[in-house]
Parts: structure tokens; sequence; C-alpha cells
């Protein structure tokens, strides 16, 4: 029973302040808790029914389908639509759980335009290293070989992975958010494709946006802490 009380203890100290803003905004908001998590949701799955249609395959991928051999200007106009498109060689149900789940957790957890900042900066970050990759070529550092500037970069993975990185790093789940990390690094070790080296682009952005307001926390703590030591009045104490 010891160890069973522990493992309980450790999940509610892991998962229990999340678990509990999560739970609070859902039993008092319900789906007003997620509106841009459910618009995504829908939009998703409209655009994977349009996408597997003979007349509207075409027009999403000249709107949402990105690849790293397009012009920059053409990447960055679709990259936030390309966020939402269901790539046609996995089950769309994933990518819908994903949204749901994760981008549900993030609206509530980060707010709507965090999450959104969050997710466009992480899938924007996996376009651009796509074309720096390919551009170093297979025999550089994190290069790519040039076939990969054919493939058709979309979806929400880079967007969820950044998301669930920062909730996990805003609700201190670090053992969650270590998870996740080592999960993407064994995706890479296991099938060393394109879409596995996004994903640490992505975690990488993401863990770069949760150490600015650290880093700024810190500062400030400590220029009201040398504020109050040069008036003589007590160091602030966190």
């Amino acid at each position: 029973m010891r160890p069973v009380r522990a493992l309980g203890r450790a999940a509610r100290r892991e998962w229990g302040p999340l678990w509990r803003t999560v739970r609070t905004a859902l039993v008092t908001e319900r789906l007003r808790a997620v509106p841009m998590t459910l618009a995504a949701v829908c939009l998703t799955a409209l655009l994977q029914v349009v996408q597997n249609r003979s007349w509207g395959y075409g027009p999403v991928q000249a709107l949402g389908a990105v690849r790293a051999e397009d012009p920059l200007w053409a990447a960055l106009l679709r990259t936030p639509l390309s966020l939402f498109v269901p790539a046609l060689d996995l089950p769309v149900w994933g990518a819908l759980a994903q949204v749901l789940l994760v981008f549900g957790a993030a609206e509530i957890c980060l707010g709507r335009w965090r999450t959104l900042l969050i997710a466009y900066v992480a899938t924007l970050a996996g376009t651009l290293y796509a074309r720096i990759g390919v551009a170093v070529g297979p025999d550089g550092f994190l290069g790519l070989p040039g076939s990969d500037a054919q493939i058709v970069d979309t979806g929400p993975s880079a967007a969820v992975v950044a998301l669930a990185v920062c909730v996990c790093c805003a609700y201190r789940a670090w053992f969650t958010a270590g998870l996740v990390i080592a999960a993407m690094v064994v995706e890479i070790v296991m099938k060393d494709n394109l879409a596995g080296k996004e994903h640490l682009a992505a975690i990488a952005v993401a863990l770069a946006l949760c150490a600015v307001p650290a880093l700024r926390g810190r500062r400030r703590q400590g220029l009201g802490e040398g504020a109050g030591t040069r008036s003589g009045a007590p160091p602030i104490k966190s």
C-alpha cells in the first residue's frame, strides 16, 4: 500500500494544480471556457473533410500546405492555416484529440491569446527550421536532405508539443514536461524524419518562451531587493 500511496501523492503534486484549474473552469464555464479550442477542432475537422474531396484538395493545399521549397512569403502566409490541416498520412482522430485536449488545457491555463501565440510561433519555428536544414544539407549540423524540401508540412503536432511543454512548465509539472521532451527525442532516434526534428525545434521555442517570464521575474525581484537595501528597508522576500 505504501508504494501506491507514494505514487498517489506524486501524481497529486505533479498534476493536482493543473487538474484543479482545468476542472474548475469547465465546471463553472463549461464550453465557454474553451471557445478557441472548439473552433480549432471544428476547423481541423472541416479541412480534413474538404481536402479529401476531389474539388477541395487543391484549394486546401494552395492555402495551407507548406513546403521548404516554397518561397518564404508563401510559406509565411500559409503557416497559420497549415496548423489546422491534418496530415494525410495520419488518422485525423489523432489530430482532433490532440487539439481538443492540449489546446483546451492551454486555453484555460495560459489564456487564449497566449495559446495562439505559442501555437503559431512553434509551427513557424518548425517551418523555418525545415528551410534552414535543407539549406545546410545532410552533412551539416541538424541538416536535412534535399528531398525533405518537397515534403508537405501540415498539422498541429508541433504546436501541441510546444503547448504541452509550456503548460507543464507553468504548473511545475517537471516530470511530465521531461517525458514529453524525452518522447520527442526517442521519436528522432526511432524514426529520423522531418516531423520529429520539427518537434524538437518547437520544444526549443517553447522552453525559450517559458524562460522569458521567469527571467523577468528574477530581474524584477533582484531590482526590488536592491532598491530595498539602498533605501534602508529590509529586502523583499517572495
